[in-house]
């Protein structure tokens, strides 16, 4: 790691590209003067982004191409070498980086951060990590579509690398919860995958607290739930969806009649505080663990308060050196 922590940033990515990435690095280089930032991408659609003045801790790097959603992440590998994808990626590789950030096609980025990156010892397959609001504060989830299907030794490995990401986290236990995703708590319930996996994860010695539903994710007796890559991505997908259902409705519902119109803006201090505390934007950041660097995917939606929330993902996974920390835990150490 870098004497002054350094952040790479692929500053085109995402559906707003420069115009959300740029301001965010922006703010998070003013919140964080201590932290050095690179920011990759097409140089005039960098220079058209910084109209206000540039913090020291701020440089920019001309990047030729761009990988698109739509690019296919072989594709996005092998012709687009230099993109700002793989320029701040390479910087994680080279050392000169501690993490980087990207709000790019997911395929793609994570086929590029396990080429260029590889796997830590004792890491079979990244995994795609994020926390989820509950009542507790937040759980975490993973995997989230890194690998539809998985074994239960890589179930296992996803467990401990979860652990260590959570007890990051302010308001975790200092041993997290862990539970294994299915379709009920009792021992004898579940495939010969999930099955295998329990007995591994009650071998283990992180808190590993048996199996748990999917109401168990918003609960606060669960710090981290595991489950394949297929499971995760359908359980997310469905969150998301569910949200904006609620969202929509209590909208409808509060703009009926002039009465509840009354009502809610009674209720407005409340409802405010509540879109606040479920605000998918503060939870923004995904990390691709098992990787022998940090690697943070933000939301391709995200706008300038989600991304900056990634980068500060990135941040707090670099100061406190994650998969150094997760190498450790499974026995392993980080290559240099």
């Amino acid at each position: 790691m870098s004497a002054q922590l350094h952040i790479a940033v692929d500053a085109m990515s995402g559906d707003r590209g420069p115009a959300a990435c740029v301001p965010a690095a922006l703010a998070a280089a003013t919140e964080h003067p201590d932290v050095r930032f690179t920011l990759f991408g097409r140089e005039a659609d960098l220079v058209r982004e910084l109209r206000q003045a540039r913090p020291p801790n701020v440089v920019c790097a001309h990047a030729d191409s761009v990988v698109e959603m739509t690019d296919h992440p072989r594709d996005a590998l092998r012709r687009k070498k230099d993109s700002s994808m793989r320029r701040a990626v390479d910087l994680v590789k080279a050392r000169q980086a501690d993490a980087c950030v990207s709000a790019g096609n997911t395929g793609a980025l994570m086929a590029t951060a396990h080429f260029v990156l590889k796997m830590l010892p004792g890491v079979e397959r990244p995994a795609i990590i994020s926390s989820i609001p509950s009542r507790g504060g937040q759980t975490f989830m993973l995997d989230l579509g890194a690998n539809a299907t998985c074994t239960p030794e890589q179930l296992r490995q996803f467990a401990v690398m979860g652990s260590v990401i959570a007890a990051d986290q302010p308001g975790v236990h200092a041993r997290p919860r862990v539970g294994l995703l299915n379709i009920g708590e009792e021992d004898i319930k579940g495939n010969e995958t999930v099955q295998a996996a329990h007995n591994l994860l009650a071998a283990t010695d992180i808190n590993y607290i048996g199996f748990v539903e999917g109401h168990d994710i918003f609960s606060d007796s669960v710090d981290v739930v595991v489950t394949d890559g297929f499971t995760g991505n359908v359980a997310l997908k469905t969150m998301e969806g569910a949200a904006r259902l609620i969202a929509e409705a209590m909208r409808e519902e509060f703009t009926r009649s002039a009465g509840r119109k009354l009502g809610a803006l009674i209720a407005a201090p409340a409802l405010k505080a509540l879109r606040s505390r479920l605000d998918p934007r503060r939870y923004n950041g995904a990390s691709m663990v098992g990787l022998n660097g940090v690697v943070i995917k933000s939301h391709g939606s995200a706008d300038v308060f989600a991304f900056q929330r990634a980068i500060e993902v990135a941040i707090l996974e670099a100061r406190d050196d994650v998969p150094a920390r997760i190498a450790e835990r499974l026995g392993g150490a980080a290559s240099a």
